[in-house]
């Protein structure tokens, strides 16, 4: 094997990376000259862009995850732009998709859609891609991801569709017909021993919710039955070992589960309420 092939895979190693082969591999990939695949048995120097490969390599080396090094991150087949702002789109949220698709089966209809905690606006473009006639409010405590969010929006042509609010959870009260979120829910201490390249790379007001991790849910309790009219439905991620104290906290507020959802490891991950 080539000797700058060994190197690379040695250091990734050292840094415990778990496939330094496929991480070595995907690096020279995206460094490639000629956006060809490079293959290990036939490796040439001169196929890769070295001040590109190096850069990534240092950055992945500290962890960084590869959405944040390419600022990109595909969610629902669109491809969205990220940095350490936001949140990457996950595969298990696309679930909260995938369950309003369920209840809101006219992709017609004028509905007014809400995000709550929009981060890079992935919830929010696709809902108003699938719904071509709906209005969508979409807010987040962050100003710096709403500008990742208007960037994302811009480039699927969704200006007049989509309008952002800088506020915590909601600024001003009206009725929405669907609602979703995905709120953080790890605890204080779920955040400390979570993995380097979400901790250091990723908004930790997006991750963390308190002590309990569930003070997001709360907050988002205390005003959904205001925004919710009788035929509204919340969806709403969850950490399956919370379930059961989230579906407590929205129990007080009259607003109780038509249904849980579970992800592709059958996982209980999607919460759909409704008011009572």
């Amino acid at each position: 094997m080539n000797n700058f092939v060994e190197n690379h895979l040695r250091r990734l190693k050292k840094n415990n990376f778990l496939n330094p082969e496929f991480e070595l591999r995907t690096l020279l990939n995206i460094s490639s000259v000629n956006n060809q695949n490079i293959f290990f048995c036939n490796f040439n120097i001169n196929q890769i862009n070295l001040d590109k490969f190096y850069s990534f390599f240092e950055r992945r080396i500290h962890y960084e995850p590869l959405s944040k090094i390419l600022n990109n991150k595909e969610f629902w087949s669109y491809d969205f732009f990220v940095n350490n702002k936001v949140l990457d789109p996950r595969p298990e949220t696309e679930f909260l998709i995938e369950s309003a698709k369920k209840y809101f089966l006219n992709y017609d209809s004028c509905l007014k859609i809400c995000d709550l905690g929009t981060g890079s606006g992935c919830l929010a473009i696709v809902l108003a891609k699938i719904y071509k006639n709906s209005k969508v409010t979409a807010t987040d405590i962050s100003k710096e991801a709403i500008k990742v969010a208007k960037l994302n929006t811009q480039k699927y042509n969704l200006t007049n569709q989509i309008r952002f609010i800088n506020c915590r959870w909601i600024s001003q009260i009206e009725k929405f017909d669907l609602i979703v979120s995905n709120p953080p829910y790890l605890s204080r201490n779920e955040y400390i021993n979570c993995d380097k390249g979400i901790k250091n790379f990723e908004p930790q007001e997006a991750l963390e919710a308190g002590n309990d991790g569930l003070d997001a849910y709360k907050e988002i309790a205390s005003i959904a039955s205001k925004i919710m009219h009788i035929n509204s439905f919340l969806f709403l991620e969850i950490d399956n070992n919370k379930k059961n104290d989230v579906l407590s906290i929205f129990n007080n507020y009259a607003i109780q589960k038509v249904e849980i959802i579970k992800d592709y490891q059958s996982i209980d991950r999607v919460l759909v309420l409704k008011r009572t």
